[in-house]
């Protein structure tokens, strides 16, 4: 039950709906009482605000915090820090089962100081959906679901045995069991409320449905009009124990739709258009809000896909106002009729409903676009936000090929696609036999091309899209290429309900898309294994192929590790691109393929109308929803048998290569042991621009010659059941072994390298990086790691920061941090610091050779404050001051106790 502050601001008032009398803060009433007008304030800021006056205490939330957000319209934003307190937390399983081992560690230090385990229990409803888990092992086959659903328990029985441990263990944790679907579209079509209710102290309460999550994709629900977003498992964890989520009152920057998408265009198409458009005007830290007449033409699963993709442009969220086609979707999902008019009668009261043609908010900044101009687009080949026009993909991949440029050195893809060459890279072509006929394989091939992600599958229209266009292509002889590793992952079970009924899966099916899970599979690296006689190919040929995915996120190594460009697509473009087979046919005007007679067929031919698709969309019904979630928490035969300890902490297996107790909290005194300086530090790794947390953190295949794969290997494991890194997060000793082990990483201490290596200082040996920490470690030696602009870019990856800790780092320093491993890092009790203007690492003539002092770190550091960072090398030294970015006075204190939950658990004893 959540617990209210004081609320001496005296806003309570109430409604009636149905007979059930509902008490709520109104910020009307603050008005009222002569406190501003909140007439101007963005729909977010208001959702904000609500939280702050529940919650006013006087001393985690004072007046004067509510002050500050309601006076923001005068200045468009913020320094002042403020305590959000989400109604609720989701995660998902790869996040979730480290975040669940932290839980059962901090259980058992509780113990070992003689208190009560179950003080440590979350107070704040958490919601485990295991979705990360599936691999696509078998496709293009009518048991493909059923065969990766047996490989899936038998490659995770140890963590799904675990989670229902947790399941038992913990009060207010739900577990959504396997093949059910993606947390973020489970959280849109089914645990989302857009407003909650809860009784407390005999009386019904309302307030306004919000959350943080352990994905980044969190954000997905802001369409729904419920506030959330993504943060590390670690400041997750300190949010069910009770802690608020410390955070600056952000800026918001305006974000106006005008007229109509045209025929032809996607969803997907105008994310993709947003999010090139809001990377160029730089969002990191701040929201983002949707306004404007054009929300009207936007159906709510439109609004999903933008809001999927905040992490993509790089807000904290993406947030659309409450309005009819919220209460439409509502409706379709199968809300019942009560929660429907909650939803808009407290909105309504609160100011927190649009109506179409309202004056719009006060923003910080405010960007337009027309809809009719967006264009048909691809992203890639390796950044969400290099967005290319589908008729340049074609000359794209042919200049990039043509250059001779490795995908790793590419510069950024511009809005003409244009890129810039560096160094060579082995044209070829390879013959190979698929099912008795002659192809051959080269540059540019389509070797994956997957309908995922809750990105696109949880908007009905993008799927019916791929249906019809599957139907078409079938209708005109058409077949995907032999090559192409196809797959179809909904992100509920919901989507494979109304493309039965609206008889487009069988046209799917025919082409190669049969269900292979539900779950993120391709689209967060769980692709699978090409058939052998493709990755040889590949290998031999040093072919530079392609995938084409539906996804959120194409990073380099992501998708699969042979696969050098990725492109997001919307799923009828997937479709297309598997009837085609390479990136290199231009698809705005060359065949897709021909029929049986050998005409040519064209996109446009097979392309569906938006009337084909209005049709199709009758399909989808509210019964259906309701259907699926009737029995959501269940699971099927494999779950309900598995064993489900019930002991109030967790019986630890000395052999396990999954679960292990990790060494966080080993020696855990009562109060911090106050800070010193860093001395005599050395480089761990000197990176460039845009490390991304698919960089750092342990993601996809273990390779067997790595320092992961040696460990398992030498516990009996042999390299066919290493699953994946994400499976294995709850063992800290493969996961630290496999931070900075990406195999494109550079790190520019070894130049020309690819790949987790480091020279270890001061004989300059190259080892990998783990092995070089290690030494470093035994040695007593301090590390510290130097980066470029956009460091920890992409998925809210704990493991990146929990990693980096394991391996020795004492600091990062950065010309610029992304939010969420920023908070992360300062979780693990690892300090970031930012270059200041003009200086970074070239400036600095930095090689990895030199010793780095840090020697201002006590306990009299300040939010924003200036530290010296001392560089020294043979004999000479060069001092610079830089930005200590810990942006409040919370993340001072977490960092003074070493990390977040450390904080947590003294504060318990």
């Amino acid at each position: 039950m959540t617990t209210f502050g004081n609320n001496t601001l005296g806003t309570a008032t109430s409604f009636e709906l149905d007979g059930r009398q509902y008490r709520y803060f109104s910020l009307p009433a603050l008005a009222n009482q002569g406190w501003g007008n909140l007439d101007q304030l963005p729909f977010s800021l208001k959702v904000l605000l609500e939280n702050l006056l529940r919650f006013e205490d006087g001393v985690s939330v004072s007046k004067d915090d509510i002050r500050a957000l309601v006076k923001w319209t005068e200045t468009r934003t913020s320094d002042r820090e403020i305590a959000f307190r989400p109604a609720r937390v989701l995660m998902q399983d790869f996040t979730g089962v480290p975040g669940v081992v932290d839980l059962a560690a901090m259980r058992d230090a509780i113990a070992a100081a003689g208190g009560d385990p179950q003080r440590i229990n979350p107070l704040t409803p958490v919601d485990l959906v295991i979705d990360h888990s599936v691999m696509v092992d078998n496709f293009a086959s009518d048991h493909a679901f059923t065969d990766n659903v047996r490989r899936e328990y038998e490659r995770n029985g140890e963590r799904y045995e675990f989670l229902r441990w947790g399941q038992k263990a913990f009060n207010n944790f739900r577990v959504v069991p396997p093949g059910t679907g993606i947390c973020h579209q489970v959280n849109l079509e089914y645990l989302a409320k857009a407003v909650w209710s809860e009784e407390k102290s005999g009386e019904l309460w309302a307030y306004p449905d919000t959350l943080v999550g352990t994905d980044s994709h969190t954000t997905m629900i802001n369409a729904l009009g419920v506030l959330g977003w993504g943060v590390g498992g670690i400041e997750a964890e300190a949010a069910m124990l009770g802690q608020p989520v410390s955070m600056l009152i952000p800026e918001v920057i305006g974000f106006r739709l005008v007229g109509k998408l045209t025929d032809g265009i996607t969803a997907t198409d105008l994310v993709l258009t947003i999010t090139e458009m809001l990377r160029k005007r730089g969002v990191v830290g701040k929201f983002v809000e949707f306004c404007g007449d054009g929300l009207n033409q936007l159906p709510l699963a439109d609004r999903a896909t933008i809001a999927n993709m905040a992490p993509e442009y790089g807000a904290t969220c993406g947030f659309f106002p409450i309005d009819e086609r919220t209460l439409e979707y509502l409706t379709l999902s199968g809300r019942d009729g009560h929660s429907v008019a909650l939803v808009e009668q407290y909105s309504k009261a609160q100011g927190l409903w649009r109506e179409p043609g309202m004056k719009e908010p006060t923003f910080t900044d405010l960007l337009t676009l027309d809809l009719s101009t967006v264009q048909a687009s691809l992203a890639g080949p390796k950044r969400p936000q290099d967005r290319v026009d589908l008729n340049k993909v074609a000359a794209t991949f042919t200049h990039l090929q043509s250059k001779q440029i490795p995908v790793r050195d590419e510069a950024a893809m511009q809005s003409e696609g244009g890129i810039q060459p560096e160094i060579a890279s082995t044209p070829g072509v390879v013959a190979v036999e698929i099912e008795g006929q002659q192809h051959d394989l080269s540059h540019g091939d389509v070797v994956i091309a997957a309908i995922t992600s809750c990105t696109n599958t949880s908007n009905p229209s993008v799927m019916m899209a791929a249906g019809l266009l599957a139907k078409k292509a079938r209708e005109h002889g058409l077949s995907r290429k032999p090559w192409v590793k196809t797959s179809l992952a909904p992100g509920s079970k919901v989507v494979t309900d109304y493309l039965a009924k609206a008889g487009l899966q069988d046209d799917l099916d025919a082409l190669g898309f049969q269900l292979v899970g539900y779950g993120c599979t391709t689209c967060i690296g769980n692709s699978g294994p090409l058939p052998e006689v493709i990755e040889t190919a590949v290998h031999q040929g040093d072919l530079m192929v392609a995938s084409v995915l539906s996804g959120n996120r194409n990073f380099e190594g992501r998708v699969h590790q042979s696969v050098k460009t990725n492109w997001l697509a919307s799923p009828p473009l997937v479709v297309a691109y598997a009837l085609a087979g390479s990136v290199k046919i231009d698809l705005s005007k060359d065949p897709v393929g021909r029929d049986s007679q050998g005409k040519a067929v064209y996109l446009r031919d097979i392309w569906p109308s938006n009337a084909e698709i209005q049709s199709a969309l009758k399909n989808v019904s509210g019964d259906m929803f309701r259907h699926q979630y009737a029995s959501v928490f269940d699971g099927d035969a494999h779950w309900q048998a598995m064993p489900a300890p019930t002991a109030d902490t967790y019986e630890w297996k000395d052999d396990s290569t999954y679960i292990q107790h990790p060494p966080y909290f080993h020696g855990l005194t009562k109060t911090p042991t106050p800070l010193s300086a860093i001395s005599n530090a050395r480089i761990l790794a000197l990176f460039g621009d845009s490390i991304t947390t698919d960089h750092i953190s342990p993601a996809g295949n273990i390779q067997a010659d790595s320092p992961a794969g040696h460990y398992l290997q030498s516990h009996g494991v042999q390299a066919k059941d290493f699953n994946s890194y994400g499976s294995r997060r709850g063992n800290h000793q493969v996961m630290m072994r496999g931070t900075f082990a990406n195999i494109r990483i550079r790190n520019e201490m070894v130049p020309g390298s690819e790949g987790g290596v480091t020279k270890h200082m001061p004989q300059g040996e190259v080892l990998p990086i783990y092995g070089a920490a290690m030494r470093y470690l035994n040695d007593g030696v301090p590390t510290v790691i130097f980066a470029g602009k956009e460091y920890g870019t992409g998925s809210s990856r704990d493991w990146a920061a929990k990693g980096t800790n394991l391996l020795g780092v004492r600091a990062v320093v950065a010309e610029s941090f992304e939010r969420i491993h920023r908070s992360n890092l300062i979780g693990m009790g690892i300090l970031p610091l930012q270059f200041p203007q003009g200086v970074d690492r070239h400036s600095l003539k930095l090689d990895g050779s030199e010793e780095i002092d840090i020697p201002d770190l006590l306990d009299d550091l300040v939010p924003h404050g200036i530290t010296r960072v001392r560089v020294r090398k043979n004999g000479e030294e060069q001092t610079f001051a830089a930005l200590v970015r810990l942006d409040t006075a919370t993340e001072v204190e977490y960092y003074r106790h070493g990390g977040i939950l450390h904080y947590v658990l003294r504060q318990m004893m």
